[in-house]
């Protein structure tokens, strides 16, 4: 339960309470340690499940607790941005983002009580959508959000293909599961 890959995940969700005290720093500086943070969270995300896979340290806590850890800091990095972006058009992809992740998470677990868990397993357009949106809060969290740049838009727009590709995916997991929801 306690090996490596693990403890990576459980460091993510450690950084989660730290992410969001040295967003509320009072320095200009916390913008590119908050962005570095998320960066360290989002590599372990990446190395946890490599060495769990590469070295053969899958286990079942460990296939519970990184989603949750991944949701975890995704949510909250959101939730801290919507608030310093304080916009309608930063709302919505990040809204879409986070409802959708809650809809998947049910829907894997009701798919896992119906022994099904495999119908819903991670995609490739999972995976791309996760990089597009580590990207874009990494991005975000790196800038004053009153100082319009060129990294903030980039942010946007890096978020709103995110956004469109969680969509996609919630569909492609939702047809994946149709069949089981006719059955039941």
């Amino acid at each position: 339960m306690y090996n490596i890959a693990n403890q990576l995940t459980m460091l993510r969700i450690a950084l989660v309470p730290l992410l969001v005290v040295i967003f509320y720093l009072p320095f200009d500086w916390k913008y590119t340690l908050a962005s570095a943070m998320f960066i360290l969270a989002a590599l372990t995300d990446w190395a946890d499940g490599y060495i769990a896979r590469r070295y053969n340290l899958t286990t079942p806590f460990g296939a519970f607790l990184d989603p949750v850890a991944d949701k975890l800091m995704v949510a909250v990095a959101l939730a801290l941005l919507i608030q310093s972006h304080s916009s309608v058009w930063f709302t919505l992809p990040a809204m879409i983002i986070i409802c959708r992740e809650i809809v998947i998470s049910a829907l894997r677990e009701w798919m896992a009580e119906l022994g099904e868990r495999a119908t819903v397993a991670v995609s490739q357009i999972g995976k791309i959508k996760t990089a597009l949106q580590m990207t874009a809060i990494a991005a975000l969290l790196a800038i004053n959000p009153q100082h319009t740049s060129t990294l903030q838009s980039m942010g946007y727009i890096t978020l709103y293909l995110a956004a469109a590709l969680t969509l996609w995916s919630m569909v492609v997991y939702l047809q994946a599961a149709w069949p089981s929801f006719r059955r039941r």
